[in-house]
């Protein structure tokens, strides 16, 4: 009884990177993303860490201008302010994801120690730095928009965190997916719980200091303290966030499109054609190592087509 004894041929390993070139651009590219949302990522952990490195102060989500915590509209809102120094209060607080930092004038005299879980919380750092019985009072919209900074700064701290710690393995493993549509699937729920963790701590972060931002603004009749968004913070957050669901949305793609080397090798799919074309021109050799013949040309109108 005969048996079938065909086989795939094999492929050269120069045929089968070409035919899966576009496969290996696309993972290299996530790979790519990946490491820029790690980058970005590390930036935003960095912010406000330590008053020794002049670029990491700069880097907060909010700063508070208490140079004229007085409003004018109190007598001589001038001395009292002048006052208010003399008792302990900077000019200004910068809040970053571990800490904070305050100073004078535009330069960063102190940042606190990091902390795990950390909150800004401005009463109690007022509080700490002004003189023994001294006091502040702060409009209870203020002291309201606290509560959800508190609560909401916890998730933050955790997501920013987690989608770090994600974003490593996802860019060393991306290049598996050359190899096999399967190992799209786990590498793509990988990167989609990066690309998650990191958007949804980038929403809480922008949500929740531009409702603290607008709180104090709203309150300036009674206590005239400036609030100003950090525009590096939330540049680098959001674009951690797009690089990552980016890099997420190529290995979804991946787990049905574009040939990997398995699918090559058992000639499931040929992948690009450009990879069974020798150099030069002439026939074109299939997935099997044979050569296609050359179409024949056609007469047309007495020429050759």
């Amino acid at each position: 009884m005969a048996t079938d004894t065909t086989a795939t041929p094999a492929i050269s390993h120069s045929t089968l990177v070409q035919a899966t070139r576009t496969r290996r651009v696309f993972a290299f590219l996530s790979s790519f993303l990946f490491l820029v949302t790690l980058v970005f990522l590390i930036l935003v952990e960095v912010g406000c860490v330590s008053s020794k490195q002049p670029v990491l102060p700069s880097i907060y989500f909010i700063k508070l201008d208490l140079t004229n915590i007085i409003p004018r509209s109190v007598p001589n809102f001038r001395l009292v302010n002048s006052i208010a120094r003399t008792l302990g209060l900077h000019d200004f607080y910068q809040v970053g994801l571990w800490s904070y930092c305050d100073g004078y004038g535009n330069e960063v005299t102190f940042c606190s120690e990091p902390q795990r879980m950390y909150w800004f919380n401005p009463v109690e750092i007022l509080l700490s730095e002004l003189l023994a019985g001294a006091t502040i009072a702060l409009p209870s919209n203020i002291t309201d928009a606290l509560t959800l900074v508190r609560k909401a700064s916890h998730w933050m701290f955790a997501l920013f965190l987690t989608a770090a710690c994600l974003a490593l393995p996802t860019a060393l493993l991306a290049p598996l997916s050359i190899h096999s549509r399967w190992a799209s699937l786990p590498l793509t729920i990988l990167a989609f719980l990066t690309a998650f963790t990191a958007t949804v701590a980038t929403v809480i972060a922008t949500a929740m200091f531009l409702i603290f931002r607008s709180a104090i603004q709203s309150a300036a009749d009674s206590v005239n303290i400036q609030a100003q968004i950090g525009i590096k913070m939330f540049v680098f957050m959001w674009i951690a966030a797009g690089a990552a669901i980016l890099g997420w949305l190529i290995h979804f793609a991946q787990c049905c499109c574009c040939a990997s080397a398995r699918d090559v090798r058992t000639g499931r799919r040929k992948g690009r054609k450009k990879a069974y074309r020798p150099f030069g021109g002439g026939t074109e050799v299939d997935a099997t190592g044979a050569e296609e013949k050359p179409r024949a040309r056609r007469r047309w109108m007495g020429r050759n087509v």
